[in-house]
């Protein structure tokens, strides 16, 4: 029998474990160019939350009463494909269950002899694409630029902050939302980190940025992106990757209210989809595969074992509970 996990009705504010179903259903059997692949690991990531909500949005919303979907990684059992075969380790996007059925265009075979293959679901995936995309082409760091990151403990934001050191900025600084994250970005080579929880935000990066910032990375929104406005030099970028503060409000937001700087410092905030810069995985994929050969690059994962508490894993990191990429070993 093949589990999945369903949404079982659509959040109002924060989800509970009653937006989510475990069902049972027998393992599917491969069509002509399909694939069965039985997942060995499965991503929960922020932007899913949004997916829950029956609004239009540049991917479609989760259906209620079908499995969720999102990043996996695991072994195909079953090919009815050319240029696959039981026994390969694939990289493909219907996660939230033990087998996925899938046509073979949407799998991409990876190599697990060059690392854990939970490392194709962070730091050599979609997580790793969008910190490096995000940083390098999207707010186009230079060298001898400060940067700031929020989030800067989770999957995204610790590679952000030591992509930045690597090519050549000035100053890092990151938050985070615990004095053991604050830590740990220590030991990544931020050259400063705050817990958010320890005073307004904005007078934390101004003591922690004295001379102000040339680049945001945002993955928080809200008072993190009015205290990076306010410490913002003149002509400074922001990548704008996620708004955690307000997908579970049911209010609009109340920062930033400071948007008039924008004018005066000629600031560009940018958002950004990583599925935009697909162009740039083979130079990202060299770059990192070198970073982490050399130890250049560190990475954390956060696992919870077993399909049936992937809910509890979504809503952890929901919560802030994670060190690094959230992960589900299935």
């Amino acid at each position: 029998m093949n589990r999945e996990i369903h949404l079982a009705s659509r959040p109002q504010g924060w989800p509970t474990a009653d937006n989510f179903r475990l069902v049972e259903a027998e393992v599917p059997t491969p069509a002509p160019g399909q694939l069965v692949v039985r997942n060995r690991f499965m991503s929960v990531d922020p932007y899913m939350r949004g997916r829950m909500n029956d609004v239009k949005s540049y991917v479609p919303p989760f259906q209620l009463d079908a499995p969720l979907d999102g990043g996996a990684v695991g072994e195909v059992v079953a090919s009815e494909a050319e240029g696959f075969k039981p026994g390969d380790t694939v990289l493909h996007g219907l996660g939230w269950r033990e087998y996925a059925l899938l046509d073979a265009r949407a799998a991409r075979k990876v190599d697990p002899s060059l690392a854990p293959v939970s490392a194709y679901l962070s730091v050599l995936g979609m997580t790793g694409l969008t910190a490096y995309a995000g940083l390098l082409e999207v707010a186009g760091m230079q060298p001898g630029e400060s940067v700031f990151v929020s989030a800067a403990a989770g999957s995204v934001g610790s590679l952000v902050g030591q992509i930045a050191k690597l090519k050549g900025a000035s100053r890092v600084i990151g938050s985070a939302g615990s004095p053991a994250k604050v830590e740990r970005l220590k030991a990544l080579g931020f050259d400063a980190a705050f817990d958010y929880h320890d005073g307004p935000v904005r007078d934390s990066l101004k003591a922690a940025a004295p001379d102000g910032i040339d680049v945001y990375f945002d993955n928080v929104g809200g008072d993190h992106l009015e205290a990076a406005i306010a410490s913002m030099n003149l002509h400074g970028r922001a990548a704008i990757c996620g708004m955690i503060a307000q997908y579970n409000e049911t209010e609009p937001p109340a920062a930033p209210r400071n948007l008039a700087l924008v004018i005066g410092k000629r600031l560009t905030l940018r958002g950004f989809l990583v599925g935009d810069h697909g162009h740039l995985r083979d130079r990202f994929v060299r770059d990192m595969s070198g970073w982490l050969r050399d130890g250049k690059i560190s990475y954390d994962e956060t696992v919870v074992d077993g399909i049936e508490n992937a809910p509890e894993a979504f809503l952890g990191l929901l919560r802030g509970q994670n060190l690094g990429k959230m992960l589900v070993r299935v």
